[in-house]
C-alpha cells in the first residue's frame, strides 16, 4: 500500500480511537484546554503555550521562543508572518514573490534567493498541529489567530517534520460553546482596507462551530513607468471554518477548512544603481541601454518607479481540510492530525527588470498537494513526561515553466560581431523560447519522542530522538525552440553560430535528467534545566540533526557538450550540531522579566545557493558549503510596572560565517569575464576580462542576516469614561532596527543592505466590554529602505531592489461579544 493511501485511511481510524465507548477513562485534566490556551496576566505576564504539545507557562519551557498573543498581534498590527518578524528579532522574512519565500530563524532555514522545489525548508510553519509545506503559505494574513509562537533551534523530536532551525507554531481561536464574535474593520492611506470577522457558537450541547473570514487590500506602492499603473499592492481574501464535536469530556474531534488566495499586481524591483563587472565595457549595462536606446525612467530607488514591459501576476492559492482527534486516556492525551492541503501558484515576472523586451515571459506556474498524518501520545506524571509520536508526509509538486527571449535579446545577450549572419545581427534570440517541466514526489515517515524526567521538582533531563526517512523522486526537462516553434540543440547549431553563442546562456540550454535521493537518518538531542526558585529557570541543550537532503530542480550545469552534470542533481543533507544555554527570570514580582540566552550552530553540507557567474546563469542551483557555524545570544526583557504602563525590548546577536566554502562562486564584480587561464587559481586583481571559475569565501558573512537586530516598544493607558463607557485611552509605539546585511549568496560590494530603524505609533481608546479604535502610523518617519538587492541577470552589472513600504497611516476599530 502507498503511503498516500496509508495516510488517507488514517482518518477514519483516528475517529474509531476516539470513539466514547472506546476512549479510556478521562485524565485528571487534559493536556491542552479545549479552550483558549493564551493567558496574559497584567500583574506577571504569564502565557499559556503548547510548544512541547501541553500546556504550561513560556516561563517553565526550556527552550527559546518567543510567544505573541493575540492581544499583541492586534495591537501592533502583526497580521502576517512579515510583520512578525519586526516584533521578533531573530526571525527573518523575505519574498521576491509568494513562491520565492525565505523564511529563517536565526540565519538558517532556506536559502536566500529562488525557491527550488526539490530543497525542503528548514523552518517549520504548523497551523493547530498542521504542517504546511510550501514557503508560499508564509505569505498569507493570520485568520482568526490566538497565539504565535516562535521556537528557535532544532524541533525535530517534538514534531512531526524534522525543523532544523526553529518552528513557527500558530494556533487559531477553536469553537466555543457561548456564542462569541469579534470584527475588526481597518482603513488608511494608499487605498488600504482591511476586514476581519468572526462567529463561534453551539449548533448543541455537544457541537460548536466557528466561522471566520478576513480581507486586505492596499493600492501599490511602486509606479510601473511602463504602464502607468501602480504595482507591489495587496489583495487578499481567506475564510477558514471549524467545526468541534465534544462527545464526551474526554474526546475532542475537530474538522476544519480554509481557503486563502492573494491575487496583487505583484511583484515588481526598482533601478538601484550600476556595478562594473569582468565583461567587457561594451557589454555592460550603461553601454547595452545606450546600444538600445533605453534610459531608466528613474535612477533614484526611493523615487519608486519602476519600468517592467512584463504584465505582473502572482495569483497565489492555498488551502485545505484537516481532521484532529484529542482524546485524554489514562496514559495520556492521544492526538490524530490528518491534512490535506494544495498550493496553486500562478504567476508572471519581468526577470529582466527594464522596460526593454530582452526577456518576455518568465513564469513557473506550479501545483502542489500534500498530504500528512501525525499520531502522537503525550503523558504527563510527577516524574516522568514523554511524547511520542509517528508522522508521515506525501508531497507532489509539478511545475511548467517557460522562459520567452524578446525582441531586444540579441544584442543584450550576445557578445557583438561584424559578421551580418552571425546571431547577434540576425536577431536570432527572438522568440527563443524554453520549457520546463518540473515534477517532484516527496514521501517521508518519522519516528519521534521526547522524554522528561524529573528526579527533583527543580531538576529536569529531557533526551530526545528522532528516526527519519525520506525519498525522493524528481524530474526536470527543459525543450528550447526558435521563434518557429523547431527545436534548438545546445551542441548542432544553425551555421549562424546560435550554440556557440547559446554555450554562454546556459539557462536556455535543452535539459533533461531525472533524479532519486533516499536516505535513513537518526536525530537526537538532550537538555537538561533546573529551577532556581520560582522565578528563575535555566536550561542547557545540545541537539544533532539534520536537514533532509534534496534535488536540484531549477536545472543543473552543463558540460560542454551541453549534458548535465549529474554530479550536481542531488543534494546532501545538512550535518548540524547546536549547543544552547538560557536562562528566563521573573522579578520584581514579575513585573520585570529578562529571558536570554546564547547559541552557536555548526552546520556540515550546508545547502547554499550558488550560480554558474561564467555562464551568466539567470537560474540558481544549489549546492553544498563544507561548513558553516552560526552563533550569537538574544534576550527578551518586558516591564509591567502597573495595568497603565508596559514596555520590551528585545534584541539578537548573529554571528554566521562561511567558516569554510572555497569553492564558491564569485560575487557580480568578479562576474561575466573570460575563465583564468589553466594553472590560475583567481584573476589577477584589477585586471578587467577575466573571471576566476570560483571564489574563496571563507570567513564571509552568510546571506540575509545582521548583526543586530532589535524591537522594542510600549504602551501607556489612563482610565477615561466617554460617552458612558468606561475604558481607557492608550498611546503606544512599536520599533525595530536591523544592522547591515548581505543580500547576495557571496557577499558583494553591491548587494549590502544599509541597516535600518522603523517606528510605529498609535493611540485610541478601548472599553472594558470589548470595543476598541485607534489611529496609527506605521514607518512614521517614512525611512527608505531595501528589502533586498537583486543581481541583474547577464553580469551587465544591474543592481535591483524592492523596496519597504513607505510611511502608512489609517484607523481601526475592532468589538469583541
Amino acid at each position: 500500500m502507498s503511503l498516500r493511501l496509508l495516510l488517507t485511511a488514517a482518518a477514519p481510524l483516528a475517529l474509531i480511537a476516539a470513539h466514547p465507548a472506546l476512549a479510556a477513562a478521562p485524565a485528571a485534566a487534559p493536556s491542552v484546554p479545549p479552550a483558549a490556551t493564551t493567558s496574559a496576566d497584567a500583574d506577571d505576564g504569564i502565557i499559556l503555550v503548547t510548544a512541547r504539545h501541553r500546556a504550561e507557562t513560556s516561563q517553565a519551557v526550556p527552550i527559546s521562543l518567543s510567544v505573541l498573543d493575540a492581544a499583541h498581534i492586534d495591537r501592533t498590527g502583526a497580521f502576517n508572518i512579515d510583520r512578525v518578524q519586526q516584533l521578533t528579532p531573530t526571525l527573518q522574512f523575505y519574498s521576491q514573490n509568494p513562491r520565492n519565500t525565505s523564511l529563517n530563524i536565526r540565519g538558517l532555514g532556506a536559502t536566500l534567493g529562488l525557491t527550488n522545489d526539490g530543497i525542503e525548508p528548514g523552518v517549520g510553519v504548523y497551523v493547530d498541529d498542521v504542517y504546511y509545506a510550501r514557503p508560499a503559505s508564509a505569505t498569507f494574513d493570520f485568520l482568526d489567530v490566538e497565539r504565535v509562537e516562535v521556537l528557535r533551534g532544532p524541533q525535530g523530536t517534538l514534531y512531526g517534520k524534522n525543523t532544523t532551525a526553529g518552528a513557527i507554531n500558530i494556533t487559531t481561536r477553536p469553537p466555543s460553546f457561548d456564542f462569541t464574535a469579534r470584527g475588526e474593520a481597518s482603513v488608511g492611506n494608499e487605498g488600504f482596507y482591511q476586514f476581519k470577522g468572526a462567529v463561534s457558537g453551539p449548533l448543541s450541547d455537544k457541537v460548536a462551530v466557528r466561522l471566520a473570514i478576513s480581507s486586505t487590500n492596499r493600492d501599490g506602492n511602486v509606479l510601473n513607468a511602463h504602464t502607468g499603473k501602480e504595482i507591489n499592492g495587496q489583495n487578499n481574501i481567506g475564510g477558514r471554518g471549524q467545526i468541534l464535536w465534544k462527545p464526551s469530556d474526554s474526546v475532542r474531534i475537530t474538522l476544519a477548512a480554509d481557503y486563502n488566495r492573494q491575487n496583487p499586481d505583484c511583484c515588481g524591483f526598482v533601478y538601484v544603481r550600476v556595478g562594473e563587472t569582468q565583461r567587457a565595457q561594451n557589454r555592460q549595462f550603461n553601454a547595452l541601454a545606450q546600444t538600445a536606446g533605453y534610459t531608466p525612467p528613474s535612477t533614484n530607488p526611493f523615487a519608486r518607479i519602476a519600468d517592467l514591459d512584463t504584465p505582473l501576476r502572482a495569483l497565489n492559492e492555498v488551502g485545505g481540510v484537516s481532521l484532529k482527534a484529542v482524546v485524554d486516556t489514562g496514559i495520556g492525551t492521544v492526538t490524530s492530525v490528518t491534512a490535506w492541503r494544495f498550493w496553486h501558484w500562478d504567476p508572471s515576472n519581468d526577470r529582466d527588470y527594464t522596460g526593454l523586451p530582452v526577456t518576455t515571459v518568465s513564469q513557473n506556474p506550479s501545483q502542489q498537494h500534500q498530504v500528512s498524518q501525525e499520531l502522537r501520545l503525550t503523558h504527563e506524571g510527577k516524574t516522568l513526561d514523554f511524547t511520542v509520536g509517528l508522522f508521515g508526509f506525501d508531497q507532489v509538486v509539478r511545475t511548467e515553466g517557460s522562459q520567452v527571449q524578446g525582441s531586444a535579446a540579441s544584442k543584450w545577450l550576445l557578445a557583438p560581431s561584424a559578421s551580418p549572419t552571425n546571431c547577434y545581427n540576425t536577431n536570432c534570440l527572438d522568440g527563443l523560447s524554453s520549457t520546463n517541466s518540473i515534477g517532484l514526489r516527496n514521501d517521508s515517515v518519522a519516528l519521534y519522542g521526547q522524554l522528561t524526567w524529573k528526579p527533583t521538582d527543580s531538576f529536569s533531563i529531557q533526551p530526545g530522538v528522532r528516526v527519519n526517512y525520506d525519498y525522493k523522486n524528481g524530474y526536470y526537462s527543459s525543450v528550447v525552440t526558435n521563434a518557429a516553434g523547431a527545436p534548438v540543440q545546445f551542441a548542432t547549431a544553425p551555421a549562424v553560430n546560435t550554440s556557440a553563442q547559446l554555450s554562454q546562456l546556459s539557462q536556455l540550454a535543452p535539459e533533461n535528467f531525472n533524479a532519486i535521493y533516499s536516505a535513513w537518518n537518526v536525530s537526537y538531542d538532550v537538555t537538561a534545566s533546573y529551577a532556581f526558585n520560582r522565578d528563575i529557570h535555566g536550561y542547557a541543550s545540545y541537539a544533532h540533526t539534520f536537514k533532509s537532503g534534496g534535488i536540484n530542480l531549477n536545472g543543473v550545469p552543463a558540460a560542454a557538450n551541453g549534458a548535465p552534470l549529474l554530479q550536481f542533481a542531488s543534494i546532501k543533507p545538512e550535518n548540524e550540531d547546536h549547543f544552547e544555554v538560557g536562562i528566563k527570570t521573573q522579578w520584581w514580582g514579575r513585573r520585570l522579566t529578562i529571558n536570554a540566552d546564547a547559541f552557536r550552530t555548526e552546520i556540515h553540507n550546508y545547502q547554499a545557493l550558488v550560480n554558474n557567474g561564467q555562464q551568466s546563469a539567470l537560474r540558481g542551483y544549489v549546492d553544498s558549503a563544507p561548513f558553516v557555524r552560526v552563533q550569537g545570544a538574544e534576550w527578551d526583557i518586558t516591564l509591567r510596572p502597573s495595568p497603565r504602563f508596559n514596555a520590551y525590548f528585545n534584541g539578537a546577536y548573529n554571528d554566521a560565517k562561511y567558516i569554510r566554502f572555497p569553492a564558491a562562486p564569485c560575487p557580480p564584480e568578479l562576474s561575466g569575464g573570460t575563465a583564468v587561464a589553466a594553472g590560475q587559481t583567481a584573476a589577477p586583481a584589477g585586471v578587467p576580462g577575466l573571471s576566476p571559475v570560483s571564489c574563496d569565501i571563507s570567513g564571509q558573512r552568510l546571506p540575509g542576516i545582521s548583526k543586530l537586530a532589535l524591537s522594542f516598544g510600549g504602551e501607556a493607558n489612563l482610565p477615561v469614561t466617554l460617552l458612558n463607557h468606561a475604558g481607557e485611552i492608550y498611546a503606544g509605539v512599536d520599533g525595530n532596527y536591523r544592522s547591515s546585511f548581505s543580500s547576495n549568496p557571496s557577499p558583494s560590494a553591491y548587494t549590502w543592505v544599509n541597516g535600518y530603524t522603523l517606528t510605529n505609533v498609535r493611540a485610541g481608546f478601548r472599553t472594558e466590554h470589548g470595543f476598541d479604535i485607534y489611529g496609527w502610523v506605521r514607518n512614521a518617519f517614512n525611512v527608505g529602505y531595501y528589502q533586498q538587492l537583486l543581481v541583474g541577470p547577464g553580469s551587465t552589472g544591474l543592481i535591483v531592489g524592492q523596496l519597504g513600504d513607505p510611511r502608512t497611516y489609517g484607523v481601526t476599530a475592532r468589538f469583541v461579544l
